[in-house]
């Protein structure tokens, strides 16, 4: 809704305006008059009669009122389908490269998924303050220079190919976090891009990496309760999806796929094996490290070091980082140390994850730890 909002007004603020108006008319009419036959369609008409009717009242904007013709079609006419396809569109908007990387990842996150701005500031690491200024920023950037609501052209589309991978894979991220609906949204947003650009390795690559971990989203929690890798039942994993991600990968891989995307869906690929070839997955991490130069990335080779039977090496590694902010730095070093036997160490390591800790599995798991010792 707010994506064919944004297309028709141009304009990120009015558009989020007219859709909670809206909301608001829906919420007070509907338990009256019962639900229209096409809720989203009677939502956009709403939304679109309602900012004309503001733009009309506000008379500095007067003289543009021209440009915004009042929609003739039915409601029956816009369907669901037709504001999906426009997602992809709102993605470029944000992903447009007069905006920063940050900025452009932020807002779409913002516009597309429905992530709150903490949320938003959690996936970068940063304040909710500062990410506050960032869409603030981007929002106004967008107005100013006039950016179009528009996919590029083709021969556009490799520049502007890596914010829109960022954008899928952090709405992805939030979904496999618990939030299932964006992550099923993040595979579909990605198999539009693979269809429009075919030939893009890394794109097939990202949609690769997100069918598989997904496939195993139901062995990830049991109730409340975090369930490692190892200890997941497989039985609940979707083995169609898995293959069907696979064979994603084996195209990426066949393009001549080697970037960051392709890399973690093959480790991801490795992992659902009944006997996981760790030194593999350590050396792909290796791979990724060069690539990206990532703290986190080398975090989790340092884990599969220890996962191929090398604690202490895992252990040196994990040390050598300076990502005391991250929670699954310190978890990951708590359970270095507690193979170790270092208990002590272990149970300051688990404590401070939990601080560091905001969903309730999290905070469970943490919690079980520190009560086995």
């Amino acid at each position: 809704m707010l994506a064919s909002l944004v297309g028709f007004l141009g304009d990120f603020d009015k558009a989020e305006e007219a859709a909670q108006e809206a909301f608001t008319i829906a919420a007070e009419r509907w338990p009256v008059s019962g639900e229209p036959a096409n809720p989203g369609a009677w939502l956009v008409t709403t939304a679109r009669n309602r900012a004309i009717d503001r733009i009309r009242r506000e008379r500095t904007l007067a003289e543009k009122i021209h440009l915004l013709p009042v929609p003739e079609a039915t409601m029956d006419e816009f369907d669901d389908t037709v504001i999906k396809d426009e997602r992809l569109e709102l993605i470029f908007t944000c992903c447009h490269p007069a905006l920063p990387l940050d900025g452009q990842v932020a807002l779409t996150l913002r516009a597309l998924g429905g992530l709150q701005t903490a949320e938003i500031a959690r996936a970068f690491l940063v304040s909710e303050e500062t990410m506050k200024r960032r869409l603030t920023r981007a929002k106004t950037k967008i107005k100013a220079t006039g950016i179009p609501f528009a996919v590029p052209a083709a021969h556009l589309l490799p520049e502007r190919v890596d914010a829109v991978l960022a954008v899928i894979y952090l709405i992805y991220n939030e979904g496999y976090g618990g939030r299932v609906d964006l992550g099923a949204e993040a595979i579909r947003l990605g198999q539009v891009l693979a269809a429009l650009m075919p030939d893009e390795p890394e794109v097939r690559g990202l949609l690769a990496l997100m069918m598989i971990h997904h496939a195993r989203r139901r062995a990830r929690f049991s109730g409340e309760d975090l369930v490692l890798l190892e200890d997941q039942d497989r039985s609940l994993w979707d083995t169609h999806q898995i293959e069907a991600g696979q064979a994603v990968l084996d195209k990426a891989i066949a393009l001549g796929g080697r970037g960051a995307y392709v890399l973690q869906a093959a480790i991801a690929s490795l992992q659902t094996s009944e006997e996981i070839d760790w030194p593999q997955v350590a050396e792909l991490y290796r791979r990724l490290v060069e690539l990206t130069g990532s703290a986190v990335v080398e975090l989790n080779r340092a884990v599969a070091l220890a996962q191929a039977g090398d604690p202490d090496a895992g252990l040196q590694a994990i040390d050598r980082l300076d990502l005391d902010g991250y929670l699954y730095f310190h978890s990951a070093r708590g359970e270095l140390l507690r193979r170790l036997g270092r208990d002590d160490e272990a149970r300051a390591a688990y404590s401070r994850a939990l601080d560091l800790a905001t969903s309730t599995p999290e905070q469970r798991f943490l919690t079980q730890r520190l009560e086995e010792f």
